[in-house]
């Protein structure tokens, strides 16, 4: 998805790889060392947080992805892993990487790459996780715009595509400290 010269309108969502999905409150011109400077006002919601970027730097932004893209991404969560053999150090730094490429067609990747599946999610390390977070958290927060539903609708259609189902989840872990309560309380 190539990035040409565009005029994002206010309240327009894009995407800004090193932060996600973010809106676009304002345009505003600041004077930086003697210089006008045109400038975008990004709010990103997750965050909670606002940037500027020049428009004269605004290839780093991206519109949303078309539902053509966002069905391409499913199909993306659905295909087999690719599970590489390197070092988890050299393998972390491709996926944040691809993180922070801004391309959605590989953050799709990292999710699928990095997804464990219910059961698994236990064995993964914690950096492991947070990188699964971070790249699943941005590829639900876009689908969540472009296909105009709710976000729990939308964590449903990736956990699908993704064979995961988080309320098992849940209840395993509710369920594990009762377990280990009654263990203690017999070998007392």
């Amino acid at each position: 998805q190539e990035t040409e010269k565009r005029v994002y309108k206010v309240k327009a969502y894009v995407v800004y790889p090193k932060h996600g999905v973010g809106q676009v409150t304002e345009f505003k011109k600041i004077n930086i060392g003697g210089i006008d400077v045109e400038t975008y006002v990004l709010k990103f919601e997750k965050d909670k947080a606002n940037g500027m970027v020049p428009v004269n730097k605004q290839t780093h932004l991206r519109p949303l992805a078309t539902i053509n893209q966002i069905n391409k991404c499913i199909s993306i969560l659905k295909s087999k892993p690719k599970i590489k053999r390197s070092m988890w150090s050299r393998r972390a730094q491709e996926y944040e990487a691809k993180i922070s490429s801004g391309k959605i067609y590989e953050l799709a990747e990292v999710v699928r790459d990095l997804n464990k599946g219910d059961d698994l999610m236990i064995d993964q390390s914690y950096s492991e996780r947070q990188l699964f977070e971070k790249a699943y958290e941005r590829l639900l927060t876009e689908t969540h715009i472009v296909i105009g539903s709710n976000l729990e609708d939308a964590q449903k259609k990736l956990d699908k595509a993704l064979k995961r189902n988080l309320e098992k989840q849940i209840q395993q872990t509710e369920q594990k400290p009762q377990i280990e309560n009654t263990s203690e309380e017999l070998t007392e």
